[in-house]
């Protein structure tokens, strides 16, 4: 995993929609989080997905951006997005080369792990966690961000 004070790395991928994303679109209205999951409507990140979309008020207040990163097509994120109604762009890295980028591929190089970042206009890692199995920490971090971004703005 990526360390704090990192510069994360650029990358463009697909989102739900099928259009090019990239690292520095998504931060041109001010810092991201951005997080990692394994699969689509799995019970796990399904439960994610819908603790960030529950804060997603919150979010947006504190001047954050969201992006969920997995293997997954754009047509199962859109599946995905619409079942959840998620309001944050998801996409997708079908060949895992961000995955591996960002160092969350999971033990032996299969699958990818639950990881979350937060990253500054710079595009500097300011604060990340990984918790494979327990979400409320990326919940918990994610509320973290969200009362240090509101005190900064």
């Amino acid at each position: 995993m990526l360390a704090i004070g990192a510069r994360a790395p650029e990358f463009t991928l697909p989102d739900a929609d099928g259009q090019a994303t990239s690292l520095s679109n998504l931060l041109r209205d001010g810092p991201l989080i951005l997080y990692f999951y394994p699969a689509d409507f799995t019970p796990g990140c399904t439960r994610e997905a819908c603790q960030i979309r529950d804060l997603h008020t919150e979010l947006d207040a504190a001047g954050l951006t969201v992006a969920g990163v997995s293997p997954q097509t754009p047509e199962s994120h859109r599946a995905f997005r619409e079942k959840y109604k998620l309001p944050f762009t998801l996409l997708a890295d079908v060949d895992r080369f961000v995955i591996k980028m960002y160092d969350v591929r999971g033990p032996f190089g299969f699958g990818v792990r639950r990881a979350t970042f937060l990253i500054d206009q710079a595009r500097l890692i300011q604060d990340a966690v990984l918790a494979d199995l327990r979400i409320g920490e990326h919940e918990a971090f994610v509320r973290t961000a969200i009362a240090l971004s509101t005190r900064s703005h």
